[in-house]
């Protein structure tokens, strides 16, 4: 399993596209993730193949897929894309971040989603949409402080272990 970086003061963070080379770091995170809580609302573990795949949709689609790493090591990931596949929402896209939790609170997320933020104004993307466990307060919280605000509140949405899941859907006006 991938040991992730202990948590200390970041000296230097590179945000950079993600390569080949990151696909099992972030298969490991999101799959360490999957296991512990109820923030994916899926059952099954996602195989690096599945990530490869998305990166090469990503890169197909002009979609950025970003990891943040320090000298010492793989920090997390973020991506985005179409909200919807229809062509009235182009201008709408929904995120991803994941971050292990050593690498919370030192200013990752909120470097991460300022390059996806960035890119997307780039391309004229005028939403932005999280999609969060309802259980899921921390994640709330900081997309609430990069000025994301709740929009929607989906009671029994999501199905994982025997139990219902909300999902909050936030947005932020890029």
């Amino acid at each position: 399993m991938t040991e992730f970086v202990p948590l200390r003061p970041l000296t230097a963070l590179w945000i950079r596209p993600t390569t080949a080379a990151d696909l099992p770091a972030i298969a490991a995170l999101y799959n360490q993730e999957l296991r512990a809580h109820d923030r994916i609302f899926r059952s099954t573990e996602k195989p690096v193949a599945e990530f490869e795949q998305e990166l090469i949709r990503k890169a197909a689609t002009g979609h950025p897929h970003l990891v943040a790493e320090a000298a010492d090591g793989f920090l997390g990931f973020a991506t985005y894309g179409l909200f919807r596949d229809n062509d009235g929402y182009r201008y709408t896209m929904e995120h991803t971040i994941l971050l292990p939790e050593a690498a919370q609170g030192r200013g990752v997320g909120r470097q991460l989603m300022q390059a996806l933020e960035d890119h997307a104004r780039a391309q004229r993307v005028e939403t932005m949409v999280a999609a969060i466990s309802g259980s899921n307060a921390a994640a709330q919280a900081f997309h609430a402080r990069l000025g994301y605000v709740e929009t929607g509140r989906m009671p029994g949405t999501g199905w994982k272990n025997g139990v219902w899941l909300d999902l909050v859907l936030m947005q932020k006006r890029l």
